[in-house]
């Protein structure tokens, strides 16, 4: 069932950042410099403190070699 969100609210955004950036052997901070954001930034979106803007998105699921929405969901992912 969707919920509707106000203006002022946003929906959480699932991620799988963390999985993905292991599985391809990259530190947060190896990940943050090859998008173009501090690593602090890394480590807040995997903890879902952050959304993340669409070009950041993007970007992380190009360096990733991921499609955007094995990354990120607005659906909790389910757990293998």
């Amino acid at each position: 069932m969707l919920h509707p969100v106000s203006r002022t609210e946003e929906a959480p955004v699932y991620n799988r950042i963390a999985e993905a950036r292991a599985s391809v052997g990259l530190s947060r901070q190896a990940l943050a410099e090859a998008v173009g954001v501090h690593y602090q930034t890394i480590g807040y979106l995997e903890r879902g403190e952050y959304s993340p803007s669409l070009s950041l998105a993007l970007r992380i699921a190009q360096v990733l070699q991921q499609d955007v929405q094995t990354l990120f969901s607005i659906q909790p992912f389910h757990k293998n």
